[in-house]
C-alpha cells in the first residue's frame, strides 16, 4: 500500500547511523546524568538519569523549551495533586484508597489510550509515592516531591545537552527515506481492559506498603511496581509476561554486575563509566533502523531497573556490609514484584483474554 512506511533492509537497519547517534545519545546523556546527580548527592538523585534514559530511549526530536517546561509541569502535577489524597488517607482511610485507585486507573488508562509512556510512568511513579510515604511520614514526602522535582529538571537538561553534544546526522541519501507510520487508534474498551489489569498489577502492592510501618524504606521498590504497572499498559498479553521477567532479569544483572564492580572500585569516575557501558548495551536493543527495536520497551524498563536496584546502593557505599544487605534486599524484592507481576498478568488475561484472543477462542473469525 501507498501509505505504509517503506522497509529497511536487514544488513542496513542494524547499522543505520540514526540508530548509532541515538544509542551513543542515550550512553552519553544518561551517565553525565549520572556523574551530576550523584555529585550533588541529594535525595533519590537516582531519579534524574532515570527520567535522562527514559525521553532519549525515544525516537524524539529535542525538546523545546514550552515543551520542556510543559513537561515538567505535568510530571510534578500529578504528585502536587495527590497529596490532597492525604486528608482523606489520614481521616478516611477507605474512602481515600478509593480515590487512589480511581487515580491510579487514570493513570494507566492515559497511556493505554496512546499517551506518553514516560508522563503515565512518571504519574504512577507520583501516586504510588505520594499514598505510601505521605500516609506514612507527611514530613518526609514534602522531601521526596521537591527531590523528585530537582530530579525531573536536572535529568530534562541533560537531555538537552545530550541533543546538542550529539545532534542527528543529516539524513543520508543512499539509504531509504523513512516516515514513522501513524500509531494506530487503541480501541478504548481494550484501553481500559489493559487499564485495569495495570490496576491489578500494582494497587495490591501500593495497599500492601500503604499500610507497612516502614513503607517509607521502600520507596525504590514502589518506583519498580509503578513502572511496572506502566509496562504492563502495552503489549501482547502472550508476550507481556515474559517482557516483565526479561526487564527485571537483565536490569538485575547489569545490577548485581554494577554493585560488585563497584566493590572492588569504588569511584564516581567508574560508576558513570559503567552506566554508559550499560547504555550502549541496553540502547542496541532499543535502537534499530531508524527507529525503534520490536522490543525497545522492555530493554528500557531493564535499564530503569538496574538504576532502581544499584542507585540507592551506591548512595549507600558500595563497600559498607549494611548496603550490602539493603542492596541484595532490594534485589530479591524486586524480583518477587516482578514474579508477582508476570502471575497476575497471566491470570488476569486468563479471566479476561484481550479481543483478538477472544475471536479465536470463540471460532468466529470476526
Amino acid at each position: 500500500m501507498p501509505t505504509d512506511a517503506p522497509a529497511v533492509p536487514a544488513a542496513v537497519a542494524g547499522r543505520h547511523p540514526l540508530a548509532s547517534r541515538r544509542i551513543l545519545r542515550l550512553a552519553l546523556g544518561t551517565a553525565l546524568s549520572l556523574l551530576f546527580s550523584q555529585a550533588v548527592a541529594w535525595q533519590l538523585s537516582f531519579v534524574a538519569p532515570v527520567i535522562t534514559l527514559m525521553i532519549l530511549g525515544l525516537p524524539l526530536p529535542p525538546l523545546g523549551v514550552k515543551k520542556g517546561i510543559g513537561f515538567v509541569v505535568a510530571l510534578m502535577l500529578p504528585m502536587v495533586a495527590g497529596m490532597g489524597l492525604l486528608p482523606f488517607l489520614m481521616h478516611a482511610r477507605w474512602a481515600g484508597i478509593a480515590l487512589v485507585g480511581l487515580a491510579l486507573f487514570y493513570s494507566f488508562y492515559f497511556t493505554s489510550k496512546g499517551g506518553s509512556a514516560v508522563l503515565g510512568t512518571f504519574m504512577t511513579i507520583g501516586l504510588t509515592l505520594v499514598v505510601t510515604v505521605g500516609s506514612v511520614n507527611p514530613e518526609l514526602l514534602i522531601q521526596l516531591v521537591q527531590s523528585l522535582g530537582t530530579s525531573v529538571v536536572a535529568g530534562l537538561a541533560f537531555v538537552w545537552l545530550a541533543h546538542l553534544l550529539l545532534p542527528d546526522p543529516p539524513p543520508d541519501p543512499n539509504l531509504p527515506a523513512f516516515s514513522p507510520p501513524k500509531p494506530p487508534v487503541p480501541e478504548l474498551a481494550e484501553a481500559r481492559r489493559k487499564a485495569v489489569r495495570s490496576l491489578f498489577v500494582v494497587f495490591p502492592l501500593a495497599l500492601v506498603f500503604m499500610f507497612m510501618s516502614g513503607s517509607v524504606s521502600f520507596t525504590v521498590v514502589m518506583i519498580k511496581v509503578a513502572a511496572l504497572g506502566q509496562q504492563a499498559t502495552v503489549g501482547k498479553s502472550r508476550e507481556l509476561g515474559m517482557s516483565l521477567l526479561e526487564s527485571t532479569f537483565w536490569g538485575g544483572i547489569a545490577a548485581v554486575i554494577g554493585w560488585y564492580a563497584l566493590s572492588a572500585w569504588p569511584s564516581l569516575l567508574f560508576y558513570t563509566l559503567l552506566t554508559a557501558i550499560a547504555g550502549l548495551y541496553f540502547g542496541r536493543g532499543i535502537f534499530r533502523g531508524p527507529a525503534v527495536a520490536p522490543k525497545f520497551s522492555m530493554w528500557t524498563y531493564a535499564f530503569l531497573t538496574m538504576f532502581v536496584i544499584l542507585g540507592p546502593g551506591v548512595v549507600d557505599s558500595p563497600i559498607s556490609n549494611s548496603a550490602e544487605s539493603a542492596f541484595w534486599t532490594r534485589f530479591w524484592l524486586i524480583v518477587l514484584v516482578a514474579v508477582y507481576g508476570t502471575v497476575t498478568v497471566r491470570v488476569f488475561d486468563a479471566f479476561w483474554p484481550e479481543k483478538a484472543e477472544r475471536v479465536i477462542a470463540d471460532g468466529t473469525g470476526g
